[in-house]
């Protein structure tokens, strides 16, 4: 009996040790507005808690004065490392370098920080902006295209409209595609979007054939102006991040596209390349790393990219099955044998 008591007390001395040790990773949001930001925290905080550290977060609400005073915060609550998404990429930057002072390694998510001493984790931006211009140009090769860009105070939207441009940029040049109305969105925030769709549409007298628009609450806003004019479904609209709204839009045809980052992925990867630098690894030690000197400043980062997936009609069926969403909610108001994944 002695003995079991005293391997008890082992083991738990044992456990309590392993949990002293566990890191604090702390996480700043931008903001939660966006359906997605819920499912890339949940990835985030299953794979901290699975790794034996504890998650500590901050919402700076669209707010980029207010993130500065959360990454403090996350400091002084004793985080380990930061996982930031950034509300402003220049704007982030001395609560990066106060960061980076105190021997605190930062991961920039989803959005570029541009200091070689942050970890850059993202999907392939700029495939994304590919992926999207070629879905749209499937549809409609030639005609009046419309912009609405992603907000000027993200990286991310210049990345997009730079592989948009690449994809359409023999067709503007021919003639065959006229760029006739290009925004960006400030906060990406869907009512911008509309504004700036209204304006378009108007300038133009309706006479509009395709709208890239760069992610699906850009895409929603845009398409509530076309709405308003007994457009949608007959304009092509692009999108992204496959919002459960703009699924639902695909299979009711008036979104063509949205491209899914798998942002359970990112999350975990997040997790894990933060758990492993509060540890000590280096920058270089992380799996699949790449030096990248892509951003506006050329500064070289290493940096993690994940592979962006094009969901449409046809593919509906690969959210479904990956349980990213309910059949129910993609074929929601949808009429049968008008899509195939709703019968």
């Amino acid at each position: 009996m002695t003995a079991i008591l005293a391997g008890l007390t082992l083991s738990l001395s044992l456990s309590t040790a392993a949990l002293a040790e566990g890191k604090t990773i702390g996480v700043s949001w931008s903001n939660f507005q966006e359906e997605r930001w819920k499912t890339d925290e949940a990835a985030i905080k299953a794979q901290i808690e699975a790794d034996g550290n504890k998650y500590i977060s901050a919402d700076a609400q669209s707010s980029a004065s207010k993130q500065l005073t959360d990454v403090e915060s996350l400091i002084s609550q004793g985080a380990n490392a930061l996982i930031i998404l950034a509300q402003d990429s220049s704007a982030i930057g001395p609560a990066v370098e106060k960061a980076v002072a105190e021997g605190i390694p930062v991961v920039g998510y989803d959005r570029l920080i541009e200091n070689p001493d942050a970890f850059y984790l993202t999907f392939d931006n700029k495939e994304v902006g590919r992926l999207q211009a070629k879905a749209v140009f499937d549809v409609k090769p030639e005609g009046n295209y419309v912009f609405i860009k992603g907000s000027s105070a993200d990286p991310n939207a210049d990345f997009l409209f730079a592989g948009q441009m690449e994809v359409l940029k023999e067709a503007v040049d021919s003639g065959k595609v006229k760029n006739v109305g290009e925004a960006y969105t400030d906060g990406w925030l869907p009512a911008n979007a509309q504004r700036n769709m209204e304006q378009f549409l108007t300038a133009n007298d309706n006479k509009v054939d395709a709208v890239v628009a760069s992610n699906d609450g850009t895409a929603g806003g845009a398409i509530a102006a076309l709405e308003a004019q007994g457009l949608a479904g007959s304009v092509p609209v692009s999108g992204q991040d496959a919002d459960h709204a703009a699924l639902n839009r695909i299979a009711l045809g008036t979104q063509t596209v949205s491209v899914w980052k798998d942002s359970r992925d990112l999350g975990k990867a997040a997790a894990q390349i933060a758990g492993k630098l509060a540890d000590g690894s280096t920058m270089e030690e992380i799996d699949n790393v790449v030096k990248w000197a892509d951003g506006p400043n050329g500064v070289e980062m290493n940096a993690v990219f994940l592979a962006p997936v094009p969901i449409t009609k046809d593919n509906l069926n690969v959210v479904i099955d990956a349980g990213w969403v309910s059949k129910d909610v993609v074929c929601q108001g949808v009429k049968p044998g008008s899509t195939e994944v709703c019968g």
